[in-house]
């Protein structure tokens, strides 16, 4: 379809070729500019199928080794270590993290009342840059990797503390058991197609009105329903909360202990449901994030990548795909556990193999997430730091950096974009490393008999993951 928007002597490879040339050719002719990158990756004229293989047969090797490693080794992998003993903060008048959470309230106020009546260009703008880049890309990657911070930054236990402080908690109501966890997937979901369909996610007034909204409505279900409603109900903090059981740190009782990122993951029970879901729908929602920019995606839609209209001509179709994408991801992962089950000849049931097996994903998740970024934040980030420095664009210098200028010059060489991609490359393959470790641990401690048989169909899952984040990596993006 794509052809009756071009010249027929050109084919889709040969269009996808040009682009690429004409994008490296832009690149080694800038210089350090007020540049603005998108939210994805950029096309590498590098060796991508070389990159691809490794990365599958390093995923590949992993496997080999759980099976011919003995299972003490992947169990002691996941053993945490006691740090030291956490300092008892109980004596204090207000809890700290409830300081913490009011000081970040106070600061998201300022960030929307700016985001209203700042500057309306989104990279001056401290707003979209704090929400998109320092939020949605350095946060969540930070909770992953090293723990539930969430918990100290979050704007709304300081603010609910202090109402219910002020007028008590006579206004609690008792939330519906069979709502579940699904109004808080609803809420992510809702979240995500947000980002990806909204015609301008990053516009600092538009932005400003969504924010404040989410913030009103959780904190009013907090209110009413307590903490329940933020398990249950709100998508970004159960989303966090998640991410945050892959980190290195957690505290257990009095004391903060230190394990291989997933450690936490493997001495759950399970996890409700709904919150199994929600952990496929995080990768789902990624992998997709990364679908719908390449060239392969918009060539189904009918779309010429060299004259796309906007994205407000494909809402609908963005949301779909959204939808149609986490079909996919759920389902494939509930075949292959329901082939690893039938293989090994366990009679756990399919759903509590879910609850069990589906945190195992978030590392792929991770992984992915920060290689999806990496590249936007390392341009961003420097926009973000102009706007902390000049929040109203008025040529104010408050932390003293003297004339500031967003650089992409390790953009601009074949050496300098190696290691970007080597970097996002690893973070795809480790990830993904991690959570075949991790599935084995988890499958030791609860699949009764031939465990290494229930992994094959998962180890599968998870090396075509491999293969498809890295592929999205290297894809040309049509905008």
């Amino acid at each position: 379809m794509l052809q009756k928007n071009l010249p027929s002597t050109l084919s889709f490879k040969e269009i996808a070729a040009k682009a690429s040339l004409a994008f490296v050719i832009n690149l080694l002719c800038a210089g350090d500019a007020v540049a603005h990158t998108a939210e994805g990756g950029f096309v590498l004229l590098l060796p991508t199928d070389i990159y691809i293989a490794s990365g599958v047969l390093a995923v590949a090797l992993t496997v080999a080794m759980l099976i011919v490693l003995p299972d003490s080794f992947v169990s002691l992998s996941f053993k945490n270590k006691r740090l030291w003993r956490a300092t008892n903060l109980q004596v204090l008048p207000v809890r700290p993290h409830h300081l913490s959470s009011l000081l970040s309230a106070l600061f998201l106020f300022w960030l929307i009342y700016i985001g209203l009546e700042g500057p309306r260009d989104p990279l001056a703008n401290p707003l979209p840059l704090t929400v998109w880049t320092l939020w949605w890309i350095a946060f969540v990657t930070v909770q992953g990797l090293f723990g539930n911070l969430w918990r100290w930054v979050n704007p709304w236990s300081g603010p609910v503390w202090c109402f219910q402080a002020l007028f008590g908690r006579s206004m609690r109501l008792r939330y519906p058991a069979w709502l579940g966890h699904w109004v808080g997937v609803g809420a992510f979901l809702a979240l995500v197609g947000f980002v990806l369909a909204d015609p301008a996610p990053t516009d600092p007034a538009r932005l400003a009105r969504v924010v404040a909204a989410y913030w009103a409505v959780t904190f009013f279900g907090l209110i009413l329903y307590g903490p329940r409603w933020g398990h249950r109900a709100d998508g970004a903090s159960m989303m966090l909360w998640l991410y945050g059981k892959v980190g290195l740190f957690a505290r257990r009782g009095a004391h903060l202990r230190l394990g291989l990122n997933g450690w936490q993951l493997v001495s759950l029970r399970s996890v409700p449901f709904g919150v199994a879901v929600l952990c496929l729908l995080i990768l789902g929602s990624g992998i997709f994030d990364g679908l719908n920019e390449t060239f392969w995606w918009l060539d189904q839609l009918g779309l010429n990548p060299l004259e796309f209209p906007g994205r407000s001509a494909v809402i609908w179709q963005t949301l779909i795909g959204l939808v149609l994408t986490n079909l996919a991801v759920v389902g494939l992962f509930a075949m292959a556990l329901w082939l690893g089950l039938r293989l090994g000849r366990s009679q756990m049931p399919l759903r509590r193999a879910l609850c069990l097996f589906a945190p195992t994903v978030l590392p792929i998740a991770l992984g992915y997430h920060v290689a999806h970024y990496f590249t936007s934040f390392l341009v961003q980030a420097q926009y973000a730091l102009a706007a902390a420095t000049d929040p109203w664009a008025r040529g104010q210098d408050l932390l003293g950096l003297g004339t500031f200028y967003v650089s992409t010059g390790f953009f601009n060489t074949q050496d300098s974009v190696r290691v970007l991609w080597l970097c996002q490359a690893g973070s795809v393959v480790i990830g993904h490393v991690v959570a075949l470790l991790l599935a084995h641990a988890v499958a030791l401690r609860h699949v009764e008999t031939r465990v290494a048989l229930t992994q094959v169909p998962v180890a599968i899952f998870m090396i075509f993951c491999t293969f498809f984040g890295l592929w999205l990596l290297a894809s040309p993006r049509g905008f």
